[in-house]
């Protein structure tokens, strides 16, 4: 097995207007993109290269939105234990995850 391209651990993940977990993961490994529970339970994946993301306008710095199988999900990547968004590294955290899939779909 490879080591993941992008893992993300205590993530937020959400499907309005509910949370499905407040310490999932998210991975990025063998070109598809996997949204875990905290016990590693899978909750949705799919290839990359079908999956849209980005950051709306009214998003937290640390938030970003995926569309995983036509489903819509609110992930709040927070690094460092940051809250609310605000502290170090939090904007970071899903700017990586947003440049890591576009690298792992091939999209620049």
């Amino acid at each position: 097995m490879s080591e993941p391209e992008f893992s993300a651990r205590g993530v937020r993940i959400a499907r309005w207007p509910r949370s499905l977990t407040r310490a999932g993961e998210v991975r990025i490994e063998d070109g598809r993109l996997a949204l875990l529970t905290s016990y590693g339970s899978e909750i949705d994946s799919a290839p990359v290269t079908a999956v849209r993301a980005g950051r709306p306008w009214f998003a937290k710095p640390d938030e970003a939105v995926a569309t995983v199988n036509g489903t819509r999900y609110r992930l709040t990547l927070d690094k460092g234990g940051a809250t609310e968004g605000h502290g170090p590294g939090a904007a970071e955290e899903s700017g990586r995850f947003l440049a890591a899939l576009k690298r792992a779909a091939g999209r620049r």
